[in-house]
């Protein structure tokens, strides 16, 4: 019954955003803030340091798939209530505690600042609000996540490439920034690299042969990888090139991208006969109309820095993928 009368609480939220929106949509509303992958948690202190707060960073803090060091999905800010006012209300991901006869869990758009996420968790005791913020940790961390997606491609889209080379040898289309720029366009691979601080990151496409990956896909996914790698993705020294790291298990999913089936692969990428390594982010999309399968891929050479944010842009631009014909 407790789960029940959340969700329809939840639901009711939602309508009643979705309502909001209509009814202010002429008001104005300040443009929220933040670092993208980051969440305002705003409780009592004592509640912050107790099994509620510990639950919170449990849930939020799940491990970001994919990266050769673990990094959270979702870096925290703690705020207490009193201090929750005027510009700290302009989070863009904010879950807010408040005790109250009436438990639930809510989610609203836009509250205070927009884009914004708003969840909302009362009751009469830190012991209530665990419960109905456990139960709907799963969504919040799915909307939240949609929220950030976004956010990453409307800054994205206020600097978008003008280059035509994935439509010009693949006849697809993805949205990336200006930043980054073709270094190697051969009869079936394009390489795209942006320079960062001490490294960079990177965006590789080609086609195989609808054949190559069938119901065995993790293991061909990968020996595809390393051929792809050993043809095209040279490493420093002579000799090296690029290869899936296979001491660290990948992560493979079956997902969709522009509506087709896909097989997507997170893991660990190494440079054989060098010392290089990095997360890579995988998609091997059905092409039917082709025959083929087309992979996109993005991967980051960043030693020494954290890598969440740098697989994430990778990850929202391939993303981005839709077929042009």
């Amino acid at each position: 019954m407790k789960t029940l009368r959340c969700t329809i609480l939840m639901v009711m939220g939602f309508l009643f955003s979705c309502q909001d929106k209509v009814d202010r949509k002429n008001a104005y509303v300040p443009e929220s803030s933040g670092n993208l992958n980051h969440v305002n948690i705003v409780m009592p202190e004592k509640d912050w340091n107790s099994s509620l707060g510990e639950s919170v960073r449990n849930e939020l803090q799940q491990i970001y798939q994919g990266l050769p060091i673990d990094e959270p999905q979702y870096s925290l800010n703690y705020l207490n209530p009193k201090t929750f006012t005027g510009f700290a209300r302009q989070g863009r991901n904010v879950v807010w505690f408040q005790k109250d006869t009436l438990a639930q869990f809510q989610l609203a758009q836009n509250q205070f600042a927009r884009p914004q996420i708003l969840a909302r968790v009362t009751g009469e005791d830190a012991e209530i609000q665990q419960f109905y913020f456990e139960e709907n940790a799963s969504l919040l961390r799915r909307t939240m996540a949609e929220n950030e997606r976004k956010e990453k491609m409307r800054r994205i889209n206020k600097s978008l490439t003008t280059e035509k080379t994935l439509s010009d040898r693949f006849g697809v289309k993805m949205d990336y920034p200006s930043a980054y720029e073709t270094v190697k366009d051969t009869t079936n691979f394009v390489w795209i690299q942006k320079p960062i601080r001490k490294g960079h990151l990177n965006i590789i496409a080609y086609t195989v042969d609808h054949n190559a990956i069938s119901t065995k896909f993790n293991k061909q996914i990968l020996d595809i990888r390393d051929s792809i790698g050993k043809l095209y993705v040279p490493g420093r020294l002579k000799g090296s090139y690029f290869i899936t790291e296979r001491a660290f298990r990948p992560y493979f999913f079956q997902t969709e991208l522009d509506g087709k089936p896909t097989y997507l692969t997170k893991g660990t990428w190494e440079v054989a006969n060098d010392f290089m390594a990095g997360p890579f982010v995988n998609y091997a999309i059905k092409d039917s109309i082709y025959n083929r399968w087309i992979v996109v891929e993005g991967f980051a050479f960043a030693p020494s820095a954290n890598k969440r944010e740098y697989m994430f842009e990778l990850n929202t631009i391939l993303r981005s993928f839709k077929q042009m014909n």
